[in-house]
């Protein structure tokens, strides 16, 4: 079972192309399953559509979220799709099998004056090595700067970000080249303030912090390796908590979709910027955009 398992993870990560996040998490679904099905004396190659739904009933009444359901199913289904096509199972049992209708929560979405403190801040915070005040000059801070400009700048995922190498950089049409989902390339231009951002990030910033170790990194953290998701994550937090709500890059991201709709941009070309393969994903900020319509109206119209 484990070799099942391992060619697996092979087939996710070399011919599907899954990041190490969903390889980790379809295979921690995976056995669950096999331990669920060993405790019934199933085995993992032997189960049927009714043990599934069993499966999938008993994760629900633990209180699992339906998202959480959701991608038990992505999991399985892929899982057996794969397998049968290799000969492990002679028959499909997930082809039917559904998964639950995700309830739609709006994203989180800072307003474009928040997202701007929540820049400001990175130049605000104080070294404390510096008793003199904030030191605009001190790398972490060009950096954090430059993190903040392309995650809301740009509406790139934290993993792009951190993936980011000194030559995606075109400072000639202001553009990065991005590595998406499915190792997708695809080109986003970003503005005056992220180019001036990264400019000083590159001139000043990361001659100080850059190692042996940094190879070809664009961001690098406090010891010279690539900064990792978590430390990017972190820089957000810090920021936009300095600027009085505390949100994680994903924000930015919504932000980025939803300030672009309100800004009159076409939805597919934002679809294109964010690297989203359908459609319906994109739609999501166009109901951002209505509840922030009605939220003022409410506020402001005597007959709301």
């Amino acid at each position: 079972m484990a070799d099942l398992l391992d060619r697996f993870a092979a087939h996710l990560r070399y011919e599907s192309g899954r990041s190490e996040h969903t390889v980790r998490a379809y295979l921690a679904d995976i056995r669950g399953l096999t331990a669920f099905a060993g405790a019934r004396g199933v085995r993992l190659t032997d189960v049927d559509l009714d043990l599934l739904r069993a499966w999938l009933a008993e994760i629900s009444r633990r209180g699992a979220a339906r998202t959480t359901v959701a991608r038990r199913v992505s999991s399985v289904k892929t899982f057996c799709e794969w397998a049968t096509r290799e000969g492990e199972m002679s028959v499909d049992p997930a082809v039917r099998l559904q998964a639950p209708k995700a309830r739609r929560v709006l994203p989180a979405v800072l307003a474009p004056e928040e997202a701007a403190d929540a820049i400001e801040a990175t130049v605000r915070r104080v070294d404390s090595a510096a008793p003199d005040g904030p030191s605009s000059d001190d790398p972490v801070s060009l950096r954090d700067r430059a993190v903040l400009e392309l995650l809301y700048g740009c509406g790139i995922r934290v993993g792009e970000l951190c993936g980011l190498d000194v030559g995606d950089v075109d400072d000639d049409r202001r553009a990065i080249r991005v590595i998406g989902k499915g190792d997708k390339q695809r080109v986003v231009p970003y503005g005056a303030p992220a180019a001036s951002a990264l400019d000083a990030w590159r001139r000043r910033g990361r001659p100080a912090l850059a190692t042996a170790a940094s190879g070809e990194a664009l961001f690098v953290g406090v010891r010279g390796g690539r900064l990792d998701q978590r430390m990017a994550r972190t820089v957000v937090h810090r920021a936009t908590e300095a600027a009085g709500r505390s949100v994680g890059p994903h924000a930015l991201r919504h932000s980025a979709a939803t300030h672009l709709l309100e800004g009159g941009a076409d939805l597919r070309v934002v679809q294109e910027l964010l690297g989203h393969s359908s459609l319906s994903t994109t739609q999501l900020y166009t109901h951002v955009s209505v509840e922030r319509l009605r939220a003022v109206h409410k506020q402001a119209h005597p007959r709301s």
